[in-house]
């Protein structure tokens, strides 16, 4: 199967108890979440942080687009309550929109042996 992968930053509030909580959130996220992650397209999904910047690195079919992830999220209540409720937690990043929590970077390097 042909994939492709996307690297993406947010960050949390600069609060110990708002990072905790969103660390803690994420060792049990419901059936239905992770439901609408697998349907979306996408076959791996990590999550890594470092104080209070998050990366992701979201591995998806080749048919995914972040478009048709939004368009289904949009449709899917339990999306919609899970995304609210981190967005507790979560903080713009510099010098992106109001309500903007992840942010596709760029690859500006690639090695391979």
């Amino acid at each position: 199967m042909k994939t492709q992968t996307f690297i993406l930053i947010c960050d949390l509030r600069d609060d110990e108890e708002a990072i905790q909580a969103y660390v803690e959130c994420h060792k049990a996220v419901a059936p239905e979440i992770l439901e609408s992650i697998r349907v979306a397209g996408i076959v791996q999904m990590s999550i890594y942080r470092w104080q209070n910047r998050l990366t992701m690195i979201l591995v998806g079919d080749e048919d995914f687009t972040f478009e048709k992830k939004a368009a289904l999220d949009n449709a899917n209540e339990k999306v919609q309550e899970w995304e609210s409720f981190l967005g507790q937690y979560q903080t713009n990043l510099p010098g992106t929109p109001d309500n903007w929590r992840w942010q596709l970077m760029e690859k500006i390097f690639d090695f391979k042996a």
